[in-house]
């Protein structure tokens, strides 16, 4: 039967075996994917993934005591102008250690900042070149900054001594700025998101904003990791408005200043820049002014002297418009005069004319008629009862009428029956 070790006992093994295999330090690069202090000593976990798949390969815990952390830190921050944080690639001096009752961890006794400098360098041209394969990199230059820029979306931390100082400075200005926070977090890992939250509120209020400020006075000026990232870049490249960064710090220009419309060091010249800005249109508006007013009065001495100089030629010339006017009055005159006399001798030619043609017509009229007359005249005297009573013929009156019918009689009517030489009375029974 195989010996049977306490746990103890087998944690002590494996202590020993490690003292003497792994009794020395090494030099090993990571990324962090934790870190965090307690008590003045850090706490690390360390993390190796796929270049393909980017799938963990390795894990493993670190600590690095309070006695080297504490010069090891500051002089990192130093160097690289960043705390260590989660995501980033370090090298680490360790040595292993195990213990009975924490388990295994390797002990960090030196961080080498350069290695995190050349990282976090070939990060950011990796970002750079990403950008401008996309055609992004340059596209916040080529927007104008409006004139006056007066409705100013800021994106900072409420409580921030930077936001506090932009505003002061804004309104101890005499142009009236108009200004809204969108509060976002301007260190640590929540950076990104929150910056591109902040956006996207302002991009459904875009009318409303003539340009967006992002300020980040009088944070830690070493935690400037989130202002490197794709996803932050390309929002900020590719938004509609121009924006001026004023992060607080000169060491290095953060990627998120790079693609920004305008960089300026602190909020405070963020603020003096916009200021200078409408100082200048200022100067512009008094100076077209001045132009205009002179201009005016320039014109208004000139056309001064114009009407002076027409008022003296006025008496002249009205005498010649005047001479030439009654000249061509009685040239119209007798043009008129002689118009109007050929327009009366067509006239009276045509009364004369139509004075023949009437007279003609009537002569012609006048004979027609007389010779219908004469014809009728024929036929009356064709007609006259007297000839037909001359040939022997009577005519029956009854009642002083012809009387054509017999049956128009009855007995006791009287009847006048007129002959050539005298008239017949009878009476009917």
């Amino acid at each position: 039967m195989n010996e049977t070790l306490t746990l103890l006992e087998l944690n002590s093994l494996v202590r020993m075996t490690i003292e003497r295999t792994l009794n020395r330090e090494y030099w090993v690069e990571a990324e962090l994917s934790e870190c965090r202090e307690s008590k003045g000593h850090c706490y690390m976990e360390l993390i190796q993934k796929d270049e393909l798949s980017n799938t963990p390969v390795a894990r493993a815990q670190a600590k690095c005591w309070r006695s080297t952390w504490s010069m090891a830190a500051p002089y990192f921050t130093r160097i690289t102008g960043q705390q260590l944080h989660a995501g980033m690639k370090v090298r680490l001096k360790v040595y292993a250690q195990f213990h009975e009752a924490y388990g295994f961890s390797w002990i960090v006794t030196d961080i080498d900042p350069n290695f995190t400098l050349g990282d976090m360098a070939r990060r950011r041209q990796e970002i750079i070149r990403q950008l401008r394969e996309e055609g992004v990199f340059d596209l916040q230059k080529e927007l104008r900054l409006p004139l006056p820029c007066l409705r100013i979306a800021v994106i900072s931390s409420a409580t921030a001594a930077g936001y506090g100082d932009f505003a002061a400075q804004l309104a101890a200005s005499p142009f009236r700025f108009e200004t809204r926070l969108f509060p976002a977090t301007m260190q640590g890992e929540q950076v990104e998101q929150s910056i591109i939250a902040a956006l996207n509120e302002i991009y459904s209020a875009l009318n409303d904003f003539d340009c967006v400020v992002i300020i980040r006075g009088g944070g830690a000026t070493a935690d400037l990791s989130g202002f490197d990232t794709l996803a932050l870049a390309e929002n900020v490249a590719q938004f509609p408005l121009p924006i001026i960064t004023g992060i607080g710090h000169d060491r290095d220009e953060s990627v998120l200043d790079m693609v920004s419309h305008l960089r300026v060091k602190t909020p405070t010249a963020a603020a003096q820049h916009l200021i200078d800005q409408a100082e200048q249109l200022l100067q512009r508006i008094e100076l077209a002014q001045e132009r205009i007013t002179h201009y005016a009065l320039s014109r208004m001495e000139l056309e001064q002297m114009r009407l002076r100089r027409l008022a003296e030629r006025i008496p002249t010339l009205f005498s010649l418009v005047r001479t030439r006017q009654e000249a061509r009055l009685d040239r119209l005159g007798q043009e008129l005069t002689a118009h109007v006399q050929r327009r009366l001798d067509r006239e009276m030619q045509r009364l004369q004319l139509w004075n023949v043609q009437c007279a003609a017509l009537s002569t012609q009229r006048l004979e027609r008629e007389r010779h219908r007359l004469e014809l009728l005249e024929q036929r009356a005297r064709s007609l006259d009862p007297t000839l037909m009573l001359r040939r022997g013929y009577s005519i029956t009156m009854l009642n002083g009428h012809a009387l054509r019918n017999p049956a128009q009689v009855k007995p006791g009517d009287e009847l006048e029956t007129r002959l050539e030489k005298g008239t017949i009375k009878s009476k009917v029974i």
